[in-house]
């Protein structure tokens, strides 16, 4: 499977290829912050996969977590494309950063931590749900 997106503006654009690791809603407190305030749609991609073919990311890490993410966005328009794990074989990728969003995504296989969702989130009936990563 290959997939393409970009940033709002244009001036960041990416091609993943691969199987996705997995599809899902993810309600913590971070993504809020990331999304404006939902939940975040998201994939996993294989990180080895994953390249920008038009611009240059910039880069932000949080120096105060022990475990921290890099969250890679348009330096020009501040559109979040993409998420590395250091721990991770993969990356996630924002799901309205897509060309095509809705062929290439699909659903939601779950919705995670649902612990830190808001009470004007959404989760689809029937939808698994997890109050942590994919605890089970």
């Amino acid at each position: 499977m290959t997939l393409t997106g970009r940033c709002y503006c244009g001036a960041l654009h990416y091609k993943a290829t691969g199987d996705p690791v997995l599809k899902a809603q993810c309600h913590c407190r971070e993504c809020q912050y990331i999304s404006g305030g939902g939940p975040n749609y998201f994939m996993m991609m294989p990180e080895d996969g994953f390249s920008y073919t038009s611009g240059m990311p910039g880069q932000f890490t949080r120096p105060d977590l022990d475990r921290a993410v890099t969250r890679e966005f348009c330096p020009t328009c501040g559109t979040h494309i993409a998420t590395r794990i250091p721990w991770r074989d993969y990356l996630v990728i924002k799901i309205g950063t897509l060309d095509d969003p809705a062929t290439m995504y699909g659903a939601p296989a779950m919705a995670i931590f649902t612990c830190d969702a808001q009470p004007f989130h959404h989760i689809s009936e029937g939808l698994p749900a997890f109050d942590r990563f994919l605890e089970r």
